[in-house]
């Protein structure tokens, strides 16, 4: 009798898997995303155009400013040049820390409740002969320089005398006066009438003299640095002369009103 065939053992079903030449999702959208960037690179609209501008300008704008930032001003100076510089710097450094040892001390005697009251009157008094003489309202003397300004052939402008008070200023003046007759403050104006020059109203004849009391070598040298007014004035363009001279008691005896303010009023 014949066996019974065992039947066949099924053959697991294959796996199903995507065939190999299938791209694969992100494969298939990488060349459409980089040709998308080509076309807006190679096609811009015009918000892109304006952006891209104004990045330009922010760029161009900081790479100016550190440039104009980093320049040395003093490259090209002489040697003696700087040397006034430094020297007149070292005053300037030398009389506010004289001020600030006076400020210090007063400091103390106020704190200290010896005759607070004595000392604050003193103090107040000391300030208001000080401002009085920054102000104009009062007379000074001291040590200082006075420049003349010789000028026959009438070149000097309005311009010059201005950038030569700031000068001054920058050098630690503390009160100036041209011809013995104008006060020089904080307000004051110069202008040119025709030939002639007028400073806070006042006609100003030739030769200019500037009375100016302050440091005289620190001033002196503000006069006499490359580029100040004692180039200004002796130029071919000017050919004015110039002459400073030093003293230790420089009188300044014009005096201005002090102003009412119309709408500034001091608070409580």
């Amino acid at each position: 009798m014949p066996e019974p065939e065992s039947p066949e053992p099924e053959s697991p079903e294959p796996e199903s898997r995507e065939p190999e030449s299938a791209p694969r999702p992100e494969q298939s959208a990488s060349p459409s995303g980089w040709r998308r960037l080509v076309r807006a690179f190679l096609r811009p609209s015009r918000s892109q155009l304006i952006l891209a501008l104004c990045l330009a300008i922010v760029a161009f704008g900081l790479v100016w400013q550190v440039r104009s930032g980093t320049r040395n001003d003093y490259a090209n100076a002489r040697q003696e040049d700087l040397v006034q510089l430094v020297d007149g710097l070292g005053a300037e450094e030398a009389r506010l820390n004289g001020e600030l040892n006076d400020l210090e001390n007063t400091k103390r005697e106020l704190e200290s409740g010896r005759d607070s009251a004595a000392v604050a009157r003193s103090e107040a008094e000391r300030r208001r002969d000080v401002l009085a003489v920054l102000a104009g309202t009062s007379p000074a003397q001291g040590p200082g320089i006075r420049i003349t300004i010789d000028d026959p052939l009438q070149k000097v402008t309005a311009s010059t005398l201005i950038d030569a008070l700031q000068e001054m200023r920058d050098a630690g003046a503390e009160a100036m006066e041209f011809n013995d007759s104008v006060r020089v403050v904080a307000s004051t104006w110069v202008a040119n009438q025709g030939s002639g020059l007028v400073v806070d109203n006042k006609q100003v004849s030739r030769p200019i003299v500037l009375d100016v009391i302050g440091d005289p070598q620190t001033l002196e040298e503000a006069v006499r640095f490359r580029g100040g007014l004692a180039s200004q004035v002796t130029g071919d363009k000017v050919g004015a002369s110039i002459t400073v001279d030093r003293s230790d008691k420089i009188r300044v005896d014009s005096v201005v009103t002090a102003p009412q303010p119309s709408f500034a009023r001091p608070t409580r």
